[in-house]
């Protein structure tokens, strides 16, 4: 089945690729996961047969149904869900996930993780990714890089993400046009932070012209303590939380 560019499909045929991703995700009895982007249900067939108690896959592409409930009938612990993943009401999925594994699409990279992370209220704590490599460079970049950017710092500050591994295109088919990467991402602290509409202004404000200054970014905003003459970049996670604090505060 063609590949659809408007949905970023890619997909993932390696399996030494798809048993790494079975043992990283370090799956039992207890878990119920979320597979964002199932396609053909390659991996939802992994998830399924290593014993998790439910899968639940988000799929905007109706042709890949014939598939999908195909598999369905072969595990009644599998429930499919046809909407766009980004703005899909995830509240009401029951059982409700604890683990997110998926090869995301990787058109909806940014704002899907956003999305889900704003479940670690909710439990959804662990996730597990398959990116495009430039976009997990992005989630685990350190302060004063030109890769920091909004996501990133708020991994950082909820938790902490690693690169599992580097996978080649050719583990892909079709053959994507980058090299993409394993990423883990563990919800540890600070759960209600994605949900912040504070928090991600002051991010997004703080990163929208990044040659200047917070002192210019942030105009409006309470007083960026010592931290104007710098750039968004530069900030450790530590202080955007004191200027998030000093922000709340006023």
């Amino acid at each position: 089945m063609k590949a659809l560019k408007r949905y970023g499909q890619n997909f993932l045929a390696d399996k030494n690729i798809l048993a790494c991703i079975i043992r990283r995700a370090n799956l039992t009895h207890d878990d119920v996961i979320l597979e964002v982007g199932p396609g053909h249900g390659v991996l939802t067939r992994e998830l399924l047969a290593s014993g998790v108690r439910h899968v639940h896959c988000v799929e905007i592409d109706e042709r890949m149904r014939p598939e999908l409930e195909e598999i369905a009938g072969e595990f009644p612990g599998l429930s499919l869900h046809w909407a766009d993943a980004v703005r899909y009401d995830y509240e009401p999925l029951s059982p409700f996930p604890n683990k997110a594994v998926a090869n995301i699409p990787y058109n909806i990279t940014t704002p899907l993780i956003w999305e889900l992370m704003k479940f670690a209220r909710h439990g959804l704590k662990y996730h597990l990714y398959m990116l495009q490599k430039e976009a997990a460079m992005r989630l685990v970049a350190r302060p004063d890089t030109k890769e920091r950017y909004p996501l990133g710092v708020t991994v950082e500050a909820m938790g902490h993400a690693e690169i599992v591994r580097r996978v080649s295109r050719e583990c892909f088919r079709p053959v994507p046009d980058v090299e993409s990467a394993l990423c883990e991402i563990v919800c540890e602290k600070n759960c209600e932070l994605a949900c912040d509409s504070l928090w991600s202004e002051l991010l997004h404000r703080g990163f929208a012209h990044r040659r200047k200054t917070l002192a210019n970014n942030l105009k409006g905003f309470a007083d960026v303590l010592d931290y104007g003459r710098l750039r968004a970049e530069d900030l450790t996670c530590g202080q955007w939380l004191e200027i998030y604090r000093a922000a709340r505060a006023c």
